[in-house]
């Protein structure tokens, strides 16, 4: 298996992406430490996956450096050592740009980006000491790059995170450690279930602009993640990857059945 031998570190592993990003992590070989703030959960899901899986509860919301060190403490302390990072965890509000709240765009940037930053550190650090090398994979979005009035605080988050993944990869391929991104289109979690794809109107107005003519599941963004953390992308460095139907590279919207 393709990550025999390797240990991961997963945030906002209790469901979405974060989950199918653990299952398929641990499905190929490695040992898997779940972050997620919902308790019940992420230990139903470590639970599920069985030997080699552990879980860390706590919020990121109130991420600081010393949480970011104790959550790779925790799973060098369960598992030995850290060799890939999913920063994965995020949130979204949708609301127009003048009424979006201030603390609500305060908590999307702590959780969705200044976590990516703090656990990437510290990940890094673990790295760098136990001398061979890794890899860290950020979860962006197509709306690093495409523009949606209704959710600045996430758009804006993910636009950070693909600068940050940039000035990260540069920052450590000196020690073996790649750094990549995921930037996925819309994809069937619980997140886009609850807000982007809320209503049927929404649903057509997003299939409208896939070419693919279907949403994404999960699994398929875990496979980018396994990719990425795989000897199989040894040469990919400060990249992200666009798991999205071809949404990016479409300038017009397609019929949509009925």
């Amino acid at each position: 298996m393709k990550h025999e031998g390797k240990v991961a570190v997963i945030t906002g592993a209790a469901q979405g992406l974060g989950l199918a990003c653990a299952e398929r992590l641990h499905a190929d070989g490695a040992k898997v430490m779940l972050v997620d703030v919902q308790e019940e959960k992420v230990k139903a899901a470590a639970a599920q996956l069985g030997e080699n899986a552990a879980c860390w509860i706590g919020d990121l919301l109130q991420i600081t450096r010393s949480m970011a060190d104790e959550i790779v403490a925790a799973t060098v302390g369960a598992f030995g050592k850290v060799d890939i990072l999913v920063a994965n965890a995020g949130i979204i509000h949708l609301a127009e740009f003048v009424d979006f709240p201030e603390q609500m765009f305060d908590d999307i940037l702590t959780i969705n980006l200044k976590s990516a930053f703090l656990l990437g550190q510290s990940a890094a650090k673990q790295m760098i000491a136990q001398g061979h090398g890794g890899s860290i994979i950020n979860m962006s979005s197509i709306n690093a790059i495409l523009a949606n009035p209704h959710s600045v605080g996430y758009a804006v988050s993910k636009g950070g995170i693909k600068q940050l993944t940039a000035v990260m990869a540069v920052g450590l391929i000196q020690h073996g450690i790649r750094v990549n991104a995921i930037g996925p289109g819309t994809i069937m979690t619980e997140l886009n279930l609850r807000s982007v794809m809320a209503t049927e109107e929404q649903r057509r107005t997003i299939l409208s602009r896939t070419p693919a003519r279907r949403l994404g599941e999960p699994h398929e963004v875990a496979s980018v993640a396994s990719f990425l953390a795989s000897d199989d992308a040894s040469y990919i460095v400060g990249q992200t990857i666009y798991p999205d139907g071809g949404r990016l590279i479409l300038n017009y919207t397609v019929p949509v059945e009925e």
